[in-house]
């Protein structure tokens, strides 16, 4: 097996390997995602972005994710945003559909190099999480420490809200982990603490499932987007500040969920054949 190409990209420092495999000469499960997301022995992520023919008639380019641990995650919304700048490049085009596991996404690009990524409605019913049981997905029963009631929402991907007075003192490293393996998430979540600045603006950072503590988490931003104003908290379209900069979100009176930002090319590089585990 020959050494194969990969684009390092990121949206506001959520950092992503990005793998062509529209041929279909690749073979990347579990172990190849683990292996090339080992940040000492191979290239490192928060995810693993691949590539595919598309399915949907509709759509450019198909997007699989995988997290550093092997698994399969629904959607990403900052991959989202970088694959589709890659791929709009790659056609000449400004507009052009995403498909992911969640669904086809439509992405644009305005004349100030901002990506727009029309995420799709946010589910807000305790079955569509998926919770364990039903609830009222506005209040969850759950604490632990400082962090308590929170919002549950689904952009793609579960996600678990906490609104706090300052998103900095929170020890998410300590939390996050007991959080998104909450037995009421049986597909486990990602955990957001959030500060409201405004009506228009928040503070929020990210425990991603199966990632940790991240710069930034594009589902994660519209999943607190849309718990903020279903609390009253924020208006429907805000400025979402993470630890790697900042991204507009707007849900929509349709329910659909906007969601602008930066995507940026690190590096390309080649791989060593022996991180594909199969092939070694």
């Amino acid at each position: 097996m020959e050494t194969v190409p990969f684009t390092k990209m990121h949206g506001l420092g959520n950092d992503f390997v990005v793998l062509d495999d529209r041929d279909g000469r690749l073979a990347v499960g579990e172990d190849e995602a683990r292996a090339i997301g080992d940040r000492r022995k191979g290239v490192g992520f928060d995810q693993l972005l691949i590539l595919e023919p598309p399915q949907h008639p509709d759509a450019h380019v198909f997007m699989r994710v995988r997290n550093p641990d092997g698994s399969e995650a629904e959607a990403c919304g900052n991959g989202t945003r970088c694959v589709a700048a890659r791929t709009m490049d790659e056609l000449g085009s400004n507009r052009l559909n995403v498909e992911t596991v969640a669904g086809v996404l439509e992405a644009t690009r305005g004349a100030d190099g901002l990506v727009t990524v029309d995420m799709g409605p946010a589910n807000l019913e305790w079955c569509d999480i998926p919770l364990a049981k039903p609830c009222d997905t506005l209040h969850l029963d759950i604490a632990n420490g400082p962090l308590v009631d929170p919002v549950a929402v689904n952009i793609g991907n579960p996600h678990m809200v906490f609104f706090v007075d300052d998103a900095d003192t929170i020890d998410l490293g300590a939390l996050g982990p007991k959080l998104e393996h909450h037995p009421l998430y049986p597909e486990r979540t990602n955990v957001e603490v959030v500060s409201v600045l405004g009506p228009d603006k928040v503070r929020m950072r990210v425990w991603e499932r199966s990632a940790g503590i991240t710069q930034a988490c594009g589902s994660g931003a519209c999943a607190v987007s849309v718990a903020a104003s279903r609390r009253g908290l924020t208006d429907r379209k805000v400025e979402v500040i993470l630890d790697g900069g900042s991204l507009i979100i707007e849900w929509r009176d349709d329910g659909r969920v906007l969601m602008t930002g930066p995507t940026a090319i690190s590096f390309e590089g080649r791989l060593n054949p022996s991180l594909f585990i199969d092939d070694a």
